[in-house]
């Protein structure tokens, strides 16, 4: 547990330089309220220009937990190294232009533990953003809390699912990564993502399995632990790519969405 994981898309996908100021306005300008009742949530992992704000909607909301979080499992999907099952590394922690980020050694320890579907493989994690990118609104939104972050391969997401309810505690959170379609016209790409998003807000975790979203495995593991644990779903955010670049031909579609606990 002595690696640090550095960044890889810093200057890139997020800002390397006044990086905390750009999250803060982000927060800042962002509608959501502060919600304790939050406990999970699926954001985007594009660049900031084109899914900043929609980011900001849910880490507004996640807000409630600063202070008291113990830990957030990050979710995510290998976009550039194929495997089965779920990587976890052993890293000691994540690092941003903002410092370093805690990785909970002991959660991994469980988890790699129990065996398939987890594993211990680095490959995955060295050029992937879909978690980094999330790192910089989490140590502003939630400062000093750990991460667990796990890759998704191919897997049944239901059975990762059942796992991880096992491991979850009070105090920890749970946030997937995901964009939505991808590359259609604009009003082709609203009505596909008005389905899986649909399908997410009903907790069919089978259809969000199947859906037309690069994170749909990690999604659709949040979509069945939610099922199990009586979270309601609630959409906080939607746009397209369009909506930053004008283009409206070939857009990628971004959403928030809260996994509330109602009391």
């Amino acid at each position: 547990m002595e690696r640090v994981r550095p960044p890889a898309v810093a200057g890139y996908f997020y800002p390397a330089e006044a990086l905390g100021e750009e999250v803060e306005r982000l927060l800042r300008e962002a509608r959501a309220a502060p919600d304790p009742r939050v406990r999970g949530l699926l954001l985007p992992h594009a660049g900031y220009r084109y899914a900043g704000r929609v980011m900001a909607e849910g880490f507004r909301a996640l807000s409630a937990w600063r202070g008291r979080a113990r830990r957030v499992l990050l979710l995510g999907p290998s976009h550039f190294v194929p495997f089965l099952g779920v990587a976890l590394f052993p890293y000691r922690a994540w690092a941003t232009p903002l410092g370093a980020v805690a990785v909970d050694g002991e959660g991994q320890g469980r988890l790699l533990a129990q065996g398939p579907p987890f594993l211990a493989y680095e490959a995955p994690f060295l050029e992937e953003h879909s978690l980094e990118v999330l790192l910089p609104f989490l140590q502003v939104a939630l400062p000093q809390t750990p991460i667990l972050p796990l890759l998704f391969g191919e897997v049944d997401p239901l059975a990762v699912a059942r796992a991880l309810g096992a491991e979850l505690g009070e105090g920890d959170l749970v946030v997937a990564s995901s964009d939505l379609s991808h590359y259609h016209p604009e009003p082709v790409a609203r009505e596909r993502d008005r389905a899986t998003l649909a399908k997410a807000l009903a907790l069919e975790a089978e259809g969000v399995a199947g859906a037309e979203a690069c994170g749909r495995l990690p999604w659709a593991a949040l979509t069945a632990l939610a099922r199990a644990r009586g979270w309601r779903p609630r959409l906080l955010a939607y746009a397209t790519s369009a909506e930053a670049s004008g283009e409206t031909r070939r857009v990628v579609g971004y959403a928030a969405l809260a996994y509330l606990l109602e009391p």
